[in-house]
Order: structure tokens, then C-alpha cells, then sequence
């Protein structure tokens, strides 16, 4: 069955939804998005999502799109026009259409764009077997923090890996560790400590990231914000991902050699079902 997408305004079937050529998000990625799972018709994270968008959009200078309120009612929308039980619901805010300059039109309407994905989100095999990624440069622009369209060297990597028979890429800047592909980085060191870089410019800001760190400390489980270099990566005893879609994944391989034993270490383990367990009873 045809999905519902929202388009400035309108829904419209998919096969006929559509954007200007004109528009910024297209021509320029002059854009960001967010994507907020859901799990039994419900929204996962949304509320920190919502303030994720509101950073982004402050940071590169673009309207809101609509009221907080209203933006909720769109998501709301979206799931129940498409029957989506689980999977994700995509946003993309752009800086809207005008001719085409270098220089932005401050008079540009800002566009907006939703639809939904369904996908395996809880029963997700690779949280049995593990990921297997490759270390790669990082060679994205250097605002990461801010969640623009700007992917297309994540999406060359991450494809690279798969080609080669991997699941992700590590993406690593002057020795040391930013983030996966489309997640968040952490290991696990041999005292069980959970570590994850900071903060910064260099990686996102991830929703689900924080999410654990706070779920940590609420359980006892040590938990710092450190740099993680590749030496550091390659002598951890377990290594995970976190992100919207994926929640918690295990890393049992990198660049060919195992992660601890090589398989789902207890700690990763232990956050997935607590991350989960957190995220389905804050739903909304």
C-alpha cells in the first residue's frame, strides 16, 4: 500500500509527492533532519528529538517550521495515516525554495517533509550476532554536531563497508575515534567502564546516546565522556552503537580482529534491555 507523505503542508500518496527543484534542502543540502523511531504505534525519544531539531535549526539560521504542539500532531499523523506499528518516521526541514544563489534569501518559506519507514526495530538480528565494521577516515564537513543532509561521505563509507561483506564504518580523525557511520560510539574497558567521546563539533549529539549515559548512572553502571582512540578501540572488551533505529548493537569485529571475545559482551547486553525496557515505558 502507497504511503502518505507530508509535503509543506499537504499529504499527498508517495507516488506523487514531491519538492521543488529550486529547494535548498536539494540544491545546496541547506537542511537538517531528524528520525524518531516507533515502537507499537508510539514514538520513542520524541520530546529530545524535538529539542535536537530546534538546536539544528537555530544553528544554521532557519525558521520553525510550525509550534512545538503542531510538529507532535504532524508525527501523530504520520503514524496513524500509515498504519506504522513499528519502524521510524523521517523530518526533513529545509531552508525552503528560491533561485539558486550562494547567498541565502532570508524571504525563502522554510519546506518541511515527513513519512515513515516501517522496519525491525526490537527484534533486530544483529543484536544476536554483532556488527562487524572497518575503520575509515572521517572526511565529512566539520559541523557534525548540527544534523544536516550533508551524508554523502557517510553514505560512501558505510557502503564501502557492506561491499567488503561488513556492516558500518568507524570513522576516525587524527588517530581517534568520532562515531560510526549513523551512530554513536562506545566500548566497554577492561575495568567495565563504558566510555564515548565527548561532545564536540566532530560527532552528533546522539538522542539514544544520551539516553544510556543517563540510563547508566541511574543503574550504577560506570560511564564516562573520554576520547577513544584506535589502540583504544582495538584493546576494549566490548564495543557498541547506539542510535534511533538500531537502539543498542553490539561490535564484535573491528578491522578484522574480535572485540573481546567476539561475541554480544553482558554490559552491551545489559543496556539494550535497559535502554528498551526505558524507552517503551516513556513512549508517547
Amino acid at each position: 500500500m502507497a504511503r502518505s507523505v507530508y509535503v509543506n503542508g499537504v499529504w499527498q500518496d508517495e507516488g506523487v509527492a514531491s519538492i521543488s527543484v529550486f529547494d535548498r534542502g536539494f540544491l545546496f543540502a541547506d537542511a537538517v533532519y531528524e528520525v524518531a523511531a516507533v515502537v507499537g504505534g508510539k514514538l520513542i525519544d520524541y520530546e529530545a528529538h524535538a529539542r535536537r531539531l530546534s538546536r539544528s535549526l537555530k544553528e544554521l539560521a532557519i525558521a520553525e517550521p510550525m509550534p512545538a504542539a503542531e510538529l507532535l500532531e504532524l508525527h501523530r499523523q504520520a503514524v496513524s495515516r500509515n498504519g506504522l506499528e513499528e519502524g521510524l518516521v523521517y523530518l526533513q526541514a529545509t531552508r525552503g525554495a528560491a533561485d539558486r544563489d550562494f547567498v541565502i534569501d532570508p524571504n525563502a518559506a522554510p519546506g518541511l517533509v515527513l513519512f515513515t519507514q516501517a522496519k525491525t526495530v526490537l527484534a533486530n538480528p544483529k543484536a544476536q550476532t554483532g556488527l562487524k565494521v572497518k575503520c575509515m577516515p572521517d572526511r565529512r564537513w566539520g559541523r557534525r554536531d548540527i544534523k544536516t543532509v550533508q551524508l554523502l561521505y557517510s553514505s560512501l563509507a558505510k557502503s564501502q563497508a557492506v561491499r567488503e561483506g561488513l556492516d558500518d564504518a568507524i570513522l576516525v580523525e587524527d588517530g581517534m575515534v568520532t562515531e560510526a557511520s549513523s551512530a554513536n560510539l562506545h566500548i566497554v574497558d577492561e575495568e567495565g567502564v563504558i566510555h564515548t567521546p565527548p561532545l564536540s563539533e566532530a560527532l552528533l549529539p546522539g538522542i539514544t546516546r544520551g539516553s544510556v549515559l543517563s540510563i547508566a548512572r541511574d543503574h550504577a553502571i560506570p560511564a564516562r565522556e573520554s576520547p577513544i582512540s584506535v589502540e583504544a578501540l582495538g584493546r576494549a572488551r566490548e564495543a557498541f552503537i547506539t542510535s534511533a533505529t538500531s537502539f543498542v548493537l553490539p561490535v564484535v569485529e573491528v578491522d578484522g580482529r574480535a572485540v573481546g571475545d567476539g561475541r554480544p559482551g553482558p554490559i552491551t547486553r545489559r543496556m539494550r534491555e535497559l535502554y528498551i525496557a526505558s524507552s517503551l515505558r516513556t513512549a508517547i
